[in-house]
């Protein structure tokens, strides 16, 4: 498994301590101490994921997030943060981080969750060129290119929000419970919470439900997990 990780924090041996551990595991790295860096960084070295952490200086993890992404810079975010507020948490996946580890963590842990980003990439690359395109009501996907249209127009989508509509799309009438997704989406079941889910299906229907609190597509199933209504067959 190859790949180019960008890490951004200002504690030098913690990135010390990072690079070394991913680099031990065959991947590339270059880091950044100061969140004013990491744009002009991303434009030059192009790197496959970025960890990330909150606070900074400089820009913080959180703007800097928010400006990738209003970019459409789609390069999966791993955020680290020493706060133990689920708000910063929530509001990091809002602006469209993938994930995030609290401080203190196991470097293990971080690696793990490194290597099941990647895996997934890897994976959908290499079934891209014999995926077809596919239509599912007003929607179609084009896995190729990890594009979902909606009646016509293209969806802006981080690549974990593409991941979980697909997957949903996929399975449409059928109830998807929520390990089941953690599991095929974040590699992990135990320790997770799961309002990680919960804010990711918030910004989907953000994106293609006329009125999100009353939801046509993305339907939750109590107890259960969610599932795309099978509304073209009704």
């Amino acid at each position: 498994m190859k790949g180019k990780i960008l890490v951004v924090d200002d504690e030098e041996s913690l990135v010390r301590l990072i690079t070394y551990n991913l680099t031990k595991e065959g991947f590339t790295t270059v880091y950044a101490y100061d969140g004013n860096e990491v744009g002009d960084l991303v434009k030059k070295e192009n790197p496959d994921l970025i960890i990330l952490d909150l606070m900074l200086p400089g820009k913080d993890g959180l703007e800097i997030c928010r400006e990738l992404r209003a970019d459409n810079i789609s390069i999966p975010i791993i955020m680290l943060t020493a706060r133990d507020d689920e708000i910063d948490k929530v509001v990091g996946l809002e602006l469209g981080a993938d994930d995030y580890v609290t401080k203190p963590f196991s470097v293990r842990e971080l690696i793990a969750r490194v290597k099941a980003v990647m895996r997934r990439q890897n994976t959908v690359t290499e079934l891209a060129e014999d995926d077809k395109e596919i239509t599912v009501g007003d929607f179609t996907i084009k896995p190729e290119r990890y594009e979902i249209y909606f009646s016509g127009e293209r969806l802006d989508l981080t690549l974990k929000e593409y991941e979980l509509l697909e997957i949903l799309l996929r399975n449409q009438g059928r109830v998807l419970k929520r390990d089941y997704l953690l599991e095929n989406l974040w590699d992990y079941t135990e320790g997770v919470n799961t309002r990680v889910l919960d804010v990711h299906i918030s910004k989907l229907r953000d994106k293609i439900e006329k009125d999100s609190k009353n939801p046509q597509y993305i339907k939750t199933v109590r107890g259960l997990g969610y599932k795309f209504e099978d509304v073209y067959n009704a």
